[in-house]
This record gives structure tokens, sequence and C-alpha cells, in this order.
């Protein structure tokens, strides 16, 4: 297979082109960082033009990992987070519909969609509720793989991902904590520790791709992006720090972060009857990125 990888120096997309290289695909990379590396295409921060590369090359599947993931970002700079989240989807949407229909559109979206369900699992039919801009920007881009799909006949499918962790991280919590404990024997974070999240390592993200590529309709559906495993922040932080080797202090302010829903927990069945089946536990993978952050020491 040919795939396109768009963001392919960012967290997702990058572990996304290194495993599907490594399968023996043809993976060409795609992002806003300069690289002298072959099957890579540059791209500029903004208004890019992807009609060249879909008329140069006929691609299996697009992988849109770009864009931002910032939801204090999305308050401060909405019309950029807009850009970045939904500009970019229709010039891609726009570039496979003028030259390469049949390319298969994956975009990862994310689960503050949701912002807060009022029921627990949250499934894909739930309402959805944005709590940022950056919420109701990924809402935005899916509605427009589903119009893409439906009037052009486009084949798209968007996954909402809830709390995706691991190696290459370099922000959201373990990254902040990570900083914090190189630097004081106190850490002070945002709320109050008893909110939840359903977490999910990177390497079972790309599981979950590679289930889709090979089992998904593609007909502008959606799928959650998690393990169905409701954990707390304040333990998913003790497991973190245990790991790291450090014992200093953790306060919990009672904070809310603007944006920041209360409590994930995701219904997995839809992603779990195309194949899915979960291969890290929270523990593992913890570890695992702690061997990372170790490293760069």
């Amino acid at each position: 297979m040919k795939i396109l990888v768009i963001g392919s120096k960012g967290f997702i997309g990058s572990h996304c082109a290194t495993h599907f290289s490594t399968l023996g695909h043809e993976v060409v990379g795609c992002d806003i960082f300069q690289s002298e590396e072959q099957n890579y295409i540059d791209l500029k921060s903004i208004n890019n033009d992807f009609n060249q590369p879909f008329s140069e090359q006929q691609f299996d599947f697009c992988i849109n990992a770009a864009g931002s993931a910032h939801v204090n970002y999305s308050f401060q700079y909405p019309e950029k987070d807009f850009e970045l989240n939904v500009s970019l989807v229709i010039n891609l949407l726009g570039a496979i519909k003028n030259h390469s229909v049949n390319c298969k559109f994956i975009n990862f979206s994310s689960a503050a969609v949701y912002g807060n369900p009022t029921v627990l699992p949250v499934a894909e039919s739930e309402e959805t509720n944005p709590l940022s801009p950056y919420g109701y920007h990924k809402l935005l881009s899916e509605k427009l793989l589903h119009e893409y799909h439906r009037f052009f006949n486009l084949k798209t499918v968007s996954l909402r991902v809830f709390s995706a962790y691991g190696d290459g991280l370099k922000k959201q919590l373990f990254w902040d904590i990570y900083k914090k404990s190189m630097d004081s024997q106190s850490i002070r974070l945002f709320g109050t520790g008893l909110e939840s999240r359903d977490f999910i390592y990177v390497h079972d993200v790309i599981a979950i791709v590679e289930v889709i590529m090979k089992n998904a309709k593609f007909e502008g559906e959606v799928y959650n992006v998690a393990n169905g495993e409701e954990i707390l922040i304040k333990d998913a932080v003790n497991i973190f720090l245990k790991e790291l080797g450090w014992f200093g202090n953790v306060v919990f302010s009672g904070e809310e972060k603007i944006g920041d829903p209360i409590n994930w927990k995701a219904n997995i069945s839809k992603i779990q009857k195309l194949g899915y089946s979960r291969k890290y536990s929270f523990v593992e993978g913890i570890k695992k990125e702690c061997e990372w952050l170790k490293g760069l020491k």
C-alpha cells in the first residue's frame, strides 16, 4: 500500500509513519518541518494546496494526524485553531475529490467533541457538546468528512481519540508532571484528582488505525479510540510518578482548567467489532513512556 501521513513529524503521525514503513508499505511523510529524507513533502504552516501531491501520486490511504491539539490555544487563537483543524481538512478533502477519489481518508478527531458526557461509557451515537473552540472545530471536521462522503462519495473515517499518551509526546499531563518533577519536590496540578480519563497508549492507537484500514466501511462514520477504562487522574499521576522514581508531594489546586471535561470513559464496542483488542495495559504503557523519558536526561 501507499500511504500519505499528514503531520508525520508529530506524536501520532510519527508513530503511524514508522509502523507502516516497518510493515513494508510505502509511506510518504508530510509536515511543516523541513527534512531531507526521501518520500517527504514540506508543508507551509497555513494555506497549503494539496492538489499537487494528489495529482502527481496515487495513494491508497491518507492519514491526517496534523493540526492543533491544544485546548487553551483554541481559546487564545480560535481563528488559527480553525485553520489547523478545519481548513486543513477541507483542503485535503478537496484535493482527494479532485484527483484521487479512491484514496481512503482517515482523520484524527477528538473526544473533546463530547464535552462532559451525560452517560458513561459514552458511545459514538451520544450527543456532542464541546467545551472549547478546539472541540467544536474537531466536530466540524467530522461533519466535513461525512459531507464529502455523502455528496462526493469519498471514503472517509473520523477517529475520536480520548487520552492518548506514550513516548514522543512532549505536552499534556505526563509531560507536564515530568518537567515539574525535574525542578521541585512539590508538584501542583489543576483539578481535584477525582477527574477521570480513558487513557490509551500510542501503540494501541496505531493498532486501531490498522484495524480501521482493514475493516472499516469508510462511509463517513466515527469511532472512539480508547480502551473503555476510566482511570482517576490522581491514580494515573501516582502510577506515573512511581515508575518515574519521584517521591515528592503532589497537590491538586481544585481549580478547574478551562475547556477540560470532568469524567471520560468510552464505549469501544464499535471498534472491538472491527477487531480491535488491547495490547498494553495502562501500567505497561506508562512504564514504556517512563523508559523514554529517562533516556532524555
